[in-house]
């Protein structure tokens, strides 16, 4: 005699595509049950940081400024790291990683090959960009489908030297997935980015949160209940219960959540500075360079309210362009970064202050990220954030061990390490962040430079 069977896998579909997991039942006994996979990551965020770090060099009796100490699980951040602390165990530390795709100018290339793993274009001048699309932009037309940005792109001091404020290979780490692979430069003028993101959030249409999706499987779960034995019928009735309550929670979390973060006063910074820029960095506005750090934090409080607020799911952050021909004098450093790096002659220890600064700033990141609650998880458990930088040795322009650092929970990513490598490439590690969000492919970027697997040991 056949007797009525559910699968383990089966769900409870209703219109359109509206489906309910079902609890364990009775019914389900003689399948074993299914081994549980880790969700894929929902939200990317890829922050740029420029000129490398201080790695040691031995000859010069350079100490090591950037790598930690210790074991994978019992790691001690370095000088450079050390702002990261309170979210240590949101951290994923990369060591011996190599750019080994970047292929152009010396720091263009880099900046390019960050989030594409391919070479810059030999066309030459302002429009040598990349030759493949970067992985925010590969990843936004499924994750943020729907929303009313497929990708933010920030920036702070922008444009500055050669660039004198215009879109050029120095500016731009995001390539869209299409033919020409179209450069997406950055938004700068804070104001509007709040207006654009914000401004109309009251008149938003609200959710009717009173409709449950328990609504649009009543007909179903009827004609199952009249299948089921008394235990089952108990089981699945206590499921749907706990559903509608978790309904219930998540629209008070949500409307919780969605806060606009306060426009404080920028009138004294100029996002279009650059314009007036000059080669060399010799054309100081000192007054828009000391309002970096507060305008800094309000970008980045903008974009995380805009992953929290479901505007996009994708975004990319750059804290300036690879010239850096800016002053930090919030620092007491009156010279550009770009002078510290090379200009002046390498000079490890103010480009160690604004290392840590810089890390200062994305560990606060990461702590508004692990704030926001999604309905017992944080923003940052189910995200990936990626911070890179365009080289690894500012006064070579190296890229070998690059200052490369993954945060966040998303896709079964597992931090809290310290992982390191022999001379990996940097597009394999691509490919390792691509299947954090279930996208499984061999190759991305310049194919000579991917084993054909992707960056072990990252989940």
């Amino acid at each position: 005699m056949n007797r009525f069977r559910l699968s383990r896998r089966t769900v409870l579909r209703g219109a359109g595509t509206i489906a309910i997991a079902l609890p364990w039942l009775e019914i389900m006994r003689e399948e074993r049950p299914a081994r549980a996979a880790g969700a894929p990551a929902k939200r990317f965020i890829g922050v740029y940081t420029p000129g490398g770090t201080v790695h040691a060099v031995p000859a010069s009796n350079i100490p090591e400024q950037w790598s930690p100490s210790g074991t994978e699980t019992d790691f001690e951040l370095s000088r450079i790291l050390t702002p990261y602390e309170p979210v240590k165990s949101q951290l994923l530390v990369l060591d011996g990683i190599d750019m080994k795709s970047a292929a152009g100018e010396q720091q263009q290339s880099g900046l390019i090959a960050w989030l594409t793993g391919a070479a810059q274009k030999s066309s030459g001048g302002a429009s040598s960009f990349a030759t493949g699309p970067s992985i925010d932009q590969v990843l936004s037309s499924r994750l943020s489908a729907g929303k009313p940005l497929s990708s933010l792109e920030l920036a702070v001091r922008w444009g500055t030297g050669r660039m004198h404020g215009r879109a050029t290979p120095m500016g731009v780490v995001s390539f869209a997935n299409d033919a020409p692979f179209t450069p997406r430069p950055p938004l700068l003028d804070p104001a509007a980015i709040w207006n654009t993101l914000f401004g109309s959030l009251g008149d938003a249409p609200r959710t009717n949160w009173d409709e449950s999706i328990l609504d649009y499987v009543d007909q179903r779960y009827a004609k199952l209940s009249a299948r089921l034995g008394a235990a089952d019928k108990q089981r699945i009735d206590q499921h749907l219960t706990a559903i509608r309550e978790l309904e219930r929670g998540l629209a008070q979390t949500a409307a919780a959540r969605c806060a606009p973060p306060p426009l404080i006063d920028t009138s004294d910074y100029d996002p279009f500075s650059g314009l007036q820029s000059s080669d060399d960095g010799s054309l100081v506005d000192s007054v828009t360079d000391a309002a970096i750090p507060k305008v800094g934090k309000l970008m980045l409080d903008m974009l995380v309210m805009a992953l929290a607020c479901d505007q996009t799911s994708i975004a990319t952050f750059m804290w300036t362009d690879c010239e850096a021909k800016h002053t930090y004098p919030w620092l007491s450093l009156p010279e550009t970064f770009n002078y510290y790096q090379n200009g002046g002659g390498y000079q490890p220890e103010p480009c160690a202050r604004i290392g840590t600064w810089y890390a200062s700033q994305n560990s606060y990141l990461l702590q508004q990220m692990a704030k926001v609650d999604m309905g017992g998880h944080s923003l940052l458990d189910e995200s990936v954030v990626f911070f890179g930088s365009e080289e690894s040795h500012p006064a070579s322009h190296r890229k070998e061990n690059m200052p490369f650092l993954l945060a966040g929970g998303g896709g079964g990513l597992r931090p809290g390490r310290w992982l390191t490598y022999d001379s990996a490439s940097h597009n394999d590690l691509l490919l390792a962040i691509l299947a954090l969000f279930d996208d499984h492919r061999a190759t991305f970027g310049d194919e000579r430079f991917c084993s054909g697997a992707a960056l072990p040991n990252l989940t």
